[in-house]
């Protein structure tokens, strides 16, 4: 049973909204692990949504036809085709359900697009074997084996295979600049820095963890990398110089989950410890901390084996929301002006989530193979949190400490009054 703090009627917390589900074929053999959906991802365009459902299978599906389906006729089932080289053929540009085999267990999923286009940071720009337009969709997958392989969406082709890692390849991240910069967290405890319009040359290892390598995302404008694992550790990196900026200490136990605000001004760690920390990443403060455990439990407890792990946490689009999904069978919707769910909904063996694009849908991959969908609590945003998500793309919390502005302004410009 979920666990909230006392000042908060479980009653008035409001249910989340279900709005679908894609499933899989059973068979006798999908009991056995393997079939487990460790990521799920939508496209930077809205136009697919893709999710590993297990033994070694990545499906695609058309966003748009996704959601109309759920909308006019429930849930969906899936049975898609699949060929001997991984994909199946599609015309270019024209989104259809389709599947790739990517050979081994599918851990970490990632789209990247050259859109708005960047040049390569690469020395030799004369040739390449690959040239990514502008029109490109890409989707990257992390497999059990240690190695990355990169998609074309629209076709199912594979046309890159990134061998370095040696381990699970537990998560992907591409920068958001358009630049094509892959970054790889990896059981190895290293992450990987990959330049796909360079043929997918490894540009930079990045050394540190000191053991597992759960997450990793990029700030909006590309320029820090965050990285959580195991031993509690949550590191910032500087992309432009590959180097560590700092180390985030506050959590109990391992820390499997990360993402950053769509302003940058604030940074999500989900952990084992029942725990969701936001951030100040400029200034490496805590700002807020979402207890799925009341009373908040002893370090120890927090430490260890308990029913409250945090398995991801995701940050939606219009900054204000924050869903989790934990092991006591629950997703929560947050607000970040609240320490309580706003919304809360059921779901079995969650293990991660993710935004649409628009930041109106949730999906959440779960142990069966299947993902699972819920409409995002609905609010108009304030005319001052569109105005301070505004300021904040540009600024650093630095910067906003120095502006001659009233101090109480300044506060809300900071996240210091969540």
């Amino acid at each position: 049973m979920a666990s909230f703090p006392n000042s908060v009627n479980e009653n008035e917390i409001g249910k989340a909204k279900f709005i679908g589900e894609l499933l899989v074929p059973v068979a006798p053999f999908d009991q056995k692990s393997g079939r487990e959906t460790w990521t799920v991802a939508f496209a930077p365009d809205g136009s697919y949504f893709a999710w590993s459902q297990g033994h070694r299978i990545v499906t695609l599906v058309p966003w748009s036809k996704c959601l109309k389906n759920f909308v006019g006729e429930g849930s969906t089932g899936v049975g898609p085709q699949q060929n001997s080289e991984g994909g199946t053929v599609v015309p270019v540009g024209e989104p259809r359900e389709h599947t790739i085999d990517c050979g081994d267990i599918v851990w970490g999923l990632a789209f990247g697009s050259s859109v708005p286009e960047k040049q390569s940071r690469c020395v030799n720009i004369e040739w390449h074997r690959f040239k990514f337009g502008q029109d490109q969709l890409l989707l990257a997958t992390g497999l059990n084996n240690g190695r990355v392989k990169i998609w074309d969406v629209y076709t199912g082709k594979l046309l890159l295979n990134l061998m370095d890692h040696t381990d699970i390849v537990r998560d992907l991240t591409f920068a958001p600049d358009g630049s094509l910069m892959l970054v790889s967290a990896s059981r190895d405890k290293t992450l990987r820095v990959w330049d796909l319009k360079d043929d997918g040359n490894m540009v930079k290892v990045l050394r540190g963890h000191q053991n597992w390598v759960y997450c990793c995302a990029f700030s909006p404008d590309s320029s820090v990398l965050c990285s959580v694992g195991a031993s509690k550790s949550v590191f910032l990196w500087d992309m432009d110089k590959y180097s560590l900026i700092r180390k985030l200490e506050g959590h109990h136990n391992d820390v499997v989950s990360c993402e950053f605000s769509p302003d940058g001004a604030l940074l999500a760690t989900a952990s084992y410890d029942t725990r969701v920390i936001i951030w100040d990443p400029h200034v490496g403060t805590v700002l807020l901390e979402l207890a799925h455990l009341f009373p908040p439990p002893s370090p120890i407890f927090a430490g260890g084996a308990n029913d409250r792990w945090v398995r991801s946490v995701a940050f939606c689009h219009d900054g204000r929301h924050i869903a989790s999904i934990t092991d006591d069978r629950m997703v929560r919707f947050w607000t970040i002006d609240e320490k309580s769910p706003k919304a809360i909904a059921p779901l079995i063996n969650g293990l991660c989530c993710a935004f649409s694009i628009d930041g109106s849908v949730l999906a959440a991959g779960s142990r069966d193979g299947s993902v699972h969908f819920w409409a995002c609590p609905k609010g108009i945003a304030s005319l001052q949190h569109l105005c301070r998500m505004a300021l904040r793309r540009v600024m650093s919390t630095q910067q906003v400490q120095t502006l001659p502005i009233p101090p109480r302004i300044r506060s809300y410009l900071s996240y210091q009054d969540l």
